[in-house]
């Protein structure tokens, strides 16, 4: 898109500039000879009042005629002829000057019916002086295109790049990314798409939540309801007619695959639970969440880092943590100061002797203030101006793979996210830091 709106600008620009410039240019080298001929001819008029003063009351002008005054006038380079009345003569002639002038530029003057002056110059001075104006105008064309290119550039950016990042956002919104954005552009109509994708956001997660909610209540009391059945079931498995017992068995079954139908539909609501997933490289998914993000780091003049053994894995789902740790570190953006630091490690559990791998988001900010931290997961929930949706729906998608987040530290803020199963690979990993 910027590069149709550059290209529709540069377009209009261009003929413009062909429109105004090229009859500017013409203009200017008109300019300069019109200016050149001014000149010649006011030289002239001062050469004739020079002769009528040389008039006696006669109305002639006697011999000799004094041109040392009119000689100065004469331009370097040029030939004056003069003709003039005497009394002897109709009239006389003199001239003034080099013997012939190439390529002459003339200006006349005609004194009565017996004098004239004849001015010619060489017009190579004209020439060069109307090229020099010609280069002058031509370069404050260019200078006026560069700057209007310079112009177009920053308009198509300022227009398509809030354009794309709105699409790019209604896109991650149709892929299930509920994260708010509380950037705003200045264009008042982008800027209520961005507010109408923000209501958008919290609708749809809230009636995920809601659906979430009443598909486990709906399974719940079916199951239930199938459990009585069985249990009505097996008391007539052991009747006396093996008819009677036939009939409660197939009847069972059936119950039973009802049953496994019901939990297949719950597990697919749920996008299936993280123990019948394959583990995925936690390190991999969240390395392009810290390229995705430090630029805006290195923009507000802080740094953002990963550190953390590869080789750890855990099996959940990768557009969850990513989206999760996303939301961590855009909080810790706009809330928190100093280095972001990115850590994966695992921990050990009280439960099982395995360790689980621990995702951690720290900051060098001023933290999270105390009467605050009870609430800073509570959906709705917010201190800085913001929808409070955030941190509340990356804790629910950390809880949706069975996993857990946590304010582990309030003063710097630290956050973890315990992924919720037991971490695969290299152990040495839980030797990177100590559990905090």
């Amino acid at each position: 898109m910027r590069r149709r709106i550059l290209r529709s600008i540069l377009t209009v620009l261009t003929i413009t500039t062909i429109v105004l410039g090229v009859p500017l240019i013409y203009t200017a080298w008109l300019w300069v000879e019109d200016i050149t001929r001014n000149d010649l001819q006011d030289r002239l008029d001062r050469m004739a009042t020079e002769i009528v003063s040389q008039e006696r009351v006669d109305g002639f002008v006697h011999p000799p005629l004094e041109t040392r005054a009119i000689s100065a006038l004469v331009p370097q380079g040029g030939r004056l002829t003069i003709v003039y009345p005497t009394p002897t003569d109709n009239a006389a002639r003199a001239d003034i000057g080099v013997d012939s002038v190439d390529n002459p530029l003339v200006e006349s003057l005609s004194m009565g019916t017996s004098g004239s002056l004849r001015l010619e110059v060489p017009a190579a001075g004209m020439h060069a002086r109307q090229e020099q104006a010609v280069a002058a105008v031509a370069l404050a064309v260019l200078a006026s295109l560069g700057a209007a290119f310079s112009v177009a550039v920053v308009t198509a950016r300022r227009v398509a790049d809030p354009l794309r990042d709105v699409a790019a956002r209604a896109a991650r919104l149709a892929m299930g990314d509920f994260r708010p954005d509380p950037r705003r552009h200045g264009i008042a109509e982008l800027d209520r798409v961005s507010d109408v994708l923000d209501s958008a956001t919290v609708e749809i997660a809230g009636r995920l939540q809601r659906e979430h909610a009443l598909v486990a209540d709906v399974s719940h009391q079916l199951r239930s309801r199938l459990t009585a059945v069985r249990l009505r079931l097996d008391e007539l498995s052991t009747h006396r007619d093996p008819e009677v017992v036939h009939e409660a068995e197939e009847a069972m079954a059936q119950v039973d695959r009802l049953t496994e139908a019901i939990d297949d539909l719950v597990r697919a609501s749920r996008d299936e639970d993280a123990a019948d997933r394959d583990p995925v490289p936690v390190m991999a998914e969240l390395r392009g969440v810290v390229a995705e993000w430090k630029p805006p780091f290195r923009e507000d003049g802080r740094e953002l880092r990963l550190i953390g053994d590869e080789t750890l894995r855990a099996p959940i789902t990768g557009s969850r943590l990513r989206e999760a740790v996303a939301v961590l570190v855009d909080n810790a953006l706009m809330h928190g100061g100093g280095t972001c630091t990115v850590s994966v490690r695992t921990v050990p559990t009280m439960s099982s002797r395995d360790p689980v791998v621990c995702v951690e988001v720290a900051d060098e900010g001023e933290g999270v203030r105390d009467e605050l931290a009870p609430h800073i997961f509570d959906r709705g929930f917010s201190a800085g101006g913001s929808t409070g949706v955030g941190l509340a729906l990356a804790r629910a998608l950390v809880e949706a793979d069975g996993g857990r987040m946590e304010l582990q530290r309030r003063r710097p803020a630290l956050f973890a996210v315990f992924l919720g199963s037991k971490a695969t690979g290299n152990r040495a990993g839980s030797a990177l830091s100590e559990p905090r």
